[in-house]
């Protein structure tokens, strides 16, 4: 009797292990992969994943930085025709900065696919539409516009210029190799 209470505890023991063991894996290892408006992004290993803050948000990532000075990456999709045009949304954009410094807007045509980069830097002004805004001074802003065959995808990557800076060169690339395909 006490040889098969000593297996199945070493059963417990071997399961309890297995499983933190895979969750440890699932968390280290997670897949950066999703899947919008037909198209396949694998956003950078260093990208954290977060639950989406607001249903507007198809998904969004937490994004490194020095001394722990994070941005995000978001994406969003609205469907075909929806959230304005690229002008629009770029003008929408510029508008949340104070003062926007660097504004840059570049269209580039990949494997078929216009995709318009927008980027500026300077204060800005975070917060919901229409709601109150908090100044934060020093960031700077990378957003894409995708124009899908099933309506824009819209990639924004906003935070400390110097996380920005550092990553917009793994944005672009995350387009490049969705587009692809």
């Amino acid at each position: 009797m006490a040889k098969l209470m000593q297996k199945n505890d070493m059963n417990k023991i071997s399961t309890l292990h297995l499983f933190i063991i895979l969750s440890f894996l699932a968390c280290a290892f997670q897949v950066q992969a999703l899947e919008v408006a037909g198209y396949s992004f694998k956003a950078p290993a260093d990208w954290k994943s977060s639950e989406p803050t607001s249903k507007m948000r198809k998904a969004q990532f937490a994004v490194s930085g020095k001394d722990g000075k994070a941005g995000e990456a978001v994406f969003y999709y609205f469907g075909g025709g929806g959230a304005g045009g690229v002008k629009a949304n770029v003008d929408r954009w510029m508008k949340q900065f104070e003062n926007p410094q660097g504004q840059s807007v570049k269209t580039e045509t990949v494997n078929g696919t216009k995709v318009t980069y927008a980027q500026a830097h300077g204060t800005y002004l975070s917060g919901r539409p229409f709601g109150p805004k908090t100044p934060n001074p020093g960031y700077a802003m990378l957003a894409a516009i995708i124009e899908g065959k099933e309506g824009a995808i819209f990639v924004k990557m906003t935070g400390p210029k110097e996380t920005v800076e550092a990553h917009s060169a793994k944005l672009k690339k995350m387009v490049t190799e969705s587009l692809a395909k």
